[in-house]
């Protein structure tokens, strides 16, 4: 057993990370860990975490490497935003927490698993604190990739890169680590394109299932203007009953906690000025929380979309490559006889394009009409 062992198809990776614990001469102060999403980077940052704590450099069953993983150590300092970026008040108590000697292990490791998300004012506030390292405190930053992170922190920084493990892999991860049937696990793996939390969450969720099923059938249903604003919409409600299902449970679970820690009567009808202060501090976050979800669930259901329209591409081209929506044949082999190539990358370009336009904060039903009109199928392809 080893920490290493849940980081599937990163054998260069973990070889880089793994040699840096051992030998003090590859080690450095600060390491930037890029990959997309689903392919380990917050797994790879949190397992090194765990090897530089551990007496025997990642044995995967000591306190310190349990601790480390599950983000508990007191030594691991784990920065996972939930809101739309990490502040410069955020990134000021880190700079102070990094100059602090380590409490009970050999090192302080600090994560930052969304440094994508540093605004320009944050990422100097770390900036200094990165330029002029602490001794024994390490800086393990994480993003989708190198042009995703502001040049200052990047050019300061290791860099070492994960790619998207073999869908394989991660089916063999579902079935030894979670104990999803093989069918299941092998359906989940091909259908998230092997991000691998995603399809943890395909094999365990029927609802999930449905709703990507739903979203990647509209390729086929976009005829008319009419078609395309009612699957804009089919999308935004998608996206909605997702969010609203992962977070309306927490939120009211966070609201209780508050609460409670604050000594106040859940059932009272007005709370006191300090309560009701911290209550709407929490429902700022938590709306914040919520915006980010949304974007990201709509992202998603593009990229689902998106993978008809490659899977349509490839029989087209009849190359030897595994069909991402294997198990919707028949669909695939529909949108092949009504669109040629140049129409099919032309529709992947109309998603790549709203994906574009949402992530600059226009807002997602806009961008989905523009998109779903550009998708309606105008004219018949001659089958090749």
């Amino acid at each position: 057993m080893s920490v290493w062992d849940d980081l599937v198809g990163q054998s260069r990776t973990v070889e880089t990370l793994s040699a840096a614990v051992a030998d003090p001469a590859r080690m450095t102060h600060a390491w930037l860990l890029t990959g997309p999403p689903g392919s380990g980077r917050s797994n790879a940052a949190r397992a090194f975490a765990a090897a530089l704590l551990c007496p025997d450099q990642g044995c995967g069953q000591c306190r310190e490497c349990r601790t480390a993983l599950d983000g508990t150590h007191a030594d691991v300092e784990v920065v996972a935003t939930r809101g739309l970026s990490i502040q410069v008040q955020q990134a000021r108590e880190l700079a102070l927490l990094s100059a602090h000697r380590p409490s009970v292990g050999p090192r302080r490791i600090i994560i930052v698993e969304d440094a994508d998300r540093l605004t320009e004012r944050a990422a100097d506030a770390l900036l200094k604190a990165i330029e002029e390292p602490v001794e024994r405190t390490v800086w393990v930053l994480c993003a989708p990739s190198l042009q995703d992170v502001i040049v200052t922190l990047r050019s300061r920084s290791r860099h070492v890169r994960l790619r998207t493990p073999p869908t394989a892999a991660v089916a063999q991860l579902l079935e030894r680590r979670d104990g999803i049937d093989p069918p299941m696990a092998r359906y989940a793996a091909r259908a998230a394109q092997s991000h691998i939390g995603l399809a943890r969450r395909l094999a365990r969720d029927e609802g999930a299932r449905i709703r990507r099923r739903d979203t990647v059938l509209l390729a086929n249903r976009i005829r008319t203007t009419a078609d395309a604003v009612a699957a804009a919409a089919d999308l935004v409600s998608i996206a909605d009953e997702e969010s609203g299902s992962a977070g309306a449970q927490r939120d009211a679970a966070e609201r209780a906690r508050l609460l409670e820690t604050l000594g106040a009567d859940p059932s009272a009808r007005t709370q006191p000025l300090a309560v009701r202060a911290r209550i709407a501090a929490l429902e700022k976050e938590q709306k914040t929380r919520a915006t980010r979800f949304a974007r990201d669930v709509v992202d998603r259901s593009l990229i689902d979309l998106m993978s008809i329209y490659r899977d349509a591409l490839m029989v087209h081209l009849a190359a030897p490559v595994e069909l991402v929506n294997d198990d919707l044949r028949p669909e695939i082999d529909k949108l092949v006889r009504q669109r040629s190539p140049v129409q099919l990358l032309a529709a992947m370009d109309a998603i790549t394009t709203a994906r574009e336009r949402i992530d600059a904060n226009v807002p997602p039903a806009l961008a989905l009409e523009a998109m779903a009109v550009a998708l309606r199928i105008t004219s018949t392809a001659p089958v090749a």
